[in-house]
C-alpha cells in the first residue's frame, strides 16, 4: 500500500521533470513567458498602489507573515485533533517538519547543479519593481531554481495533509498558492521554479517520509523526549 503511494507521487514528480527537461516540449517555456509579462506589464514606470501592493508583499516583513500565517494555521490543526497527548504529538510534527525542511534545504542547496536568472533578470527589457518604488523589496534573484519559498511552503502542506484533519489541511494547500503567488507575480520567480521545480521535488522526496511509518515514528519519538505533562 506505501509502495503504490510512493511510487504514484514519484511518477508525478519524474513526469513533471520530463515536460520540462525535453527540449521539444515548449509546454513550461510558454508558460512562463506568458505569465511573467502578464504580471509585468501591470508595473507601472510612474508608481502606483499596485506597485506598492507588490513591493510590500516581496517585503521581508511578508516572509515574516506568512511564518505567521503557517503558525495560526498549525495551532489550528493542533486544536482540532482530539487525540490525548495532542501537545507533545504536535511538537512531534512541528520538530520533525523543521528538520525535514532544513534538510530538504540543503539537499536542494548542495544536490542541484542547475540553475537560471529569475525573469527580470533574463529579460533585458523587463520593468523592475524597485525602480518605481521606495518601499524595500525583491523582484530578482541571479539563481531562482527551484523555488525555496515555494518548496519550505510545500513541506508544510504536506505534513498537513500527513498529521492534520481536512480543513486545516485543504487550507495549507491554498496557502501554497496564495502564498507563493507575489515571488512570480513581480519577476523573482518563474511560474516553473515553484510548479516544476519545487513541486517535483517535492513528489520525489515527501513520500518516502510521509507515506511511510518514517514520519509517525520519528514524531512520537520526538514526542517522548518532550517533557511536560503526558495528559494534553
Amino acid at each position: 500500500m506505501y509502495l503504490k503511494r510512493i511510487m504514484l507521487f514519484n511518477t508525478l514528480g519524474i513526469l513533471l521533470l520530463l515536460s520540462w527537461g525535453l527540449p521539444h516540449l515548449m509546454v513550461w517555456t510558454d508558460l512562463d513567458d506568458h505569465i511573467f509579462w502578464f504580471f509585468n506589464d501591470l508595473i507601472s514606470p510612474q508608481g502606483g498602489w499596485w506597485d506598492d501592493l507588490l513591493a510590500i508583499l516581496n517585503h521581508r516583513l511578508f516572509d515574516a507573515a506568512s511564518f505567521a500565517v503557517m503558525g495560526v494555521l498549525f495551532w489550528y490543526a493542533m486544536h482540532r485533533d482530539p487525540r490525548p497527548q495532542r501537545t507533545r504529538r504536535w511538537l512531534g510534527i512541528g520538530l520533525t517538519m523543521l528538520l525535514t525542511a532544513a534538510l530538504m534545504a540543503l539537499l536542494t542547496d548542495k544536490g542541484i547543479r542547475y540553475g537560471h536568472p529569475s525573469p527580470t533578470r533574463f529579460f533585458e527589457h523587463a520593468r523592475h519593481l524597485t525602480d518605481v518604488v521606495t518601499i524595500p523589496t525583491k523582484d530578482g534573484a541571479h539563481n531562482s531554481f527551484p523555488g525555496d519559498h515555494g518548496l519550505m511552503l510545500m513541506i508544510f502542506a504536506g505534513f498537513m495533509l500527513r498529521f492534520a484533519d481536512r480543513r486545516p489541511a485543504w487550507m495549507s494547500m491554498a496557502f501554497v498558492v496564495l502564498l507563493s503567488a507575489p515571488r512570480i507575480m513581480v519577476g523573482a520567480h518563474w511560474f516553473s521554479d515553484v510548479y516544476m521545480g519545487s513541486l517535483s521535488i517535492a513528489l520525489l522526496i515527501l513520500p518516502w517520509l510521509l507515506c511511510t511509518p518514517l514520519a509517525p515514528t520519528l514524531v512520537e519519538r520526538i514526542g517522548r523526549l518532550i517533557p511536560g505533562p503526558a495528559t494534553r
